[in-house]
């Protein structure tokens, strides 16, 4: 059985928003990720069980095909997209508010040191 390959023009927005907003590749975030879980805690057999959400459900994401997502992903993406815009426009001015500012949008795949 053939798939069909469209999407909706709203989805397809938001195809968009979501791969602007989220600049890390899969592999950037996933190695971020890891880097955040690894406190105390050991990892289970498969590792990206243990990853933090919401970026576990974000790297999922990245991982699909436009033709291949969920109504679960679709919300995941917009949430992200609210999520990367909503920090975007409180950006602290403290050095110290700055890390858990930048980290929190790394948590979401966005690095704001890698803006165009």
């Amino acid at each position: 059985m053939v798939r069909d390959q469209r999407v909706e023009p709203d989805v397809e927005l938001l195809w968009q928003d979501f791969h602007s907003r989220v600049t890390m590749s899969s592999e950037q975030l996933r190695t971020w990720l890891l880097t955040q879980g690894s406190g105390e805690r050991a990892f289970t057999e498969d590792p990206d069980l243990d990853l933090p959400e919401p970026g576990r459900q974000i790297l999922a994401v990245l991982r699909k095909r436009k033709v291949d997502l969920t109504r679960a992903d679709i919300e995941v993406m917009r949430q992200a997209v609210d999520r990367i815009d909503r920090l975007l426009r409180t950006r602290p001015s403290g050095a110290a508010e700055d890390d858990q500012w930048r980290h929190a949008l790394l948590d979401l795949g966005h690095d704001p040191l890698n803006e165009s």
